[in-house]
């Protein structure tokens, strides 16, 4: 391999995820992809052959979990990272799915028209906090953790590409819901949320929400939540658990 190709740098890691299935290379210093990205790609509807798009997919973790659980899909991962891109093509290549996986450099506060209603379904992870309101993150999760981005503009960009009846789904912190909630009502119906708690009875810390463009607006469905650990310290529970191994999240 050339010193250029990014699968030769020592600055990155192989990562085995959904019980090694699938391998992830990404930085081995700044942001690492973890549980979010896989909930996020195990809560995806099945494909179907049809396409799929994620913006901002960074290294590829939650694009490439959900290229491997939906057999069927074609994916488009947007990025505006070009390292971050590279690494996620790399993986594409790394797993065998480079036929069905394609990365495109691309900021999503853009939206061309030629992307508009391309897709079956969309999803993002997008980053969790506004610059200024937290203490700055270590080097290398800059991009991950802080949206320079308005969180407004990531779901433009999901609802401009995905066609009329077609599924949006992100995941992010709990305190972001009612953010989420005003952007999404206007535009989109079928509106589901799935909270995620550390553990039954705790406060939940991330949200997964879903809802289906072009619809009238309808009742917001609220779920009981997804549970990570049977206890506080203790093991998976069998449903989250499922997940890591590359199954499906039942919402319900």
């Amino acid at each position: 391999m050339s010193a250029a190709d990014p699968v030769a740098d020592t600055n990155v890691t192989h990562d085995r995820f959904l019980n090694g299935a699938v391998t992830i290379i990404q930085p081995a210093k700044g942001y690492r992809a973890g549980m979010d990205a896989v909930l996020l790609a195990a809560s995806l509807a099945q494909a179907n052959g049809e396409p799929i798009a994620e913006a901002g997919c960074g290294a590829g973790a939650a694009l490439l979990c959900a290229a491997h659980r939906l057999g069927e899909g074609a994916f488009t991962g947007f990025e505006r990272d070009s390292a971050a891109a590279a690494l996620a093509h790399e993986g594409a290549i790394a797993n065998r799915m480079e036929a069905r996986v394609t990365i495109r450099d691309h900021d999503v506060a853009l939206r061309p028209a030629d992307l508009e209603n391309r897709f079956a379904q969309s999803f993002s992870n997008p980053p969790f906090f506004d610059p200024g309101a937290v203490r700055a993150p270590a080097e290398g999760r800059e991009a991950a953790y802080l949206a320079d981005t308005p969180l407004k503009a990531w779901v433009l960009f999901l609802h401009h590409v995905t066609r009329p009846g077609g599924h949006i789904t992100m995941i992010h912190r709990a305190a972001a819901l009612a953010d989420l909630l005003e952007i999404l009502n206007p535009r989109t119906g079928e509106i589901e949320i799935l909270p995620i708690r550390p553990a039954p009875g705790a406060p939940a810390h991330r949200i997964l929400v879903r809802a289906r463009k072009g619809l009238r607006r309808g009742p917001v469905t609220l779920y009981d939540g997804l549970a990570l650990h049977e206890a506080a310290g203790g093991p998976f529970t069998n449903r989250a658990a499922a997940c890591f191994d590359g199954g499906a999240l039942e919402w319900r």
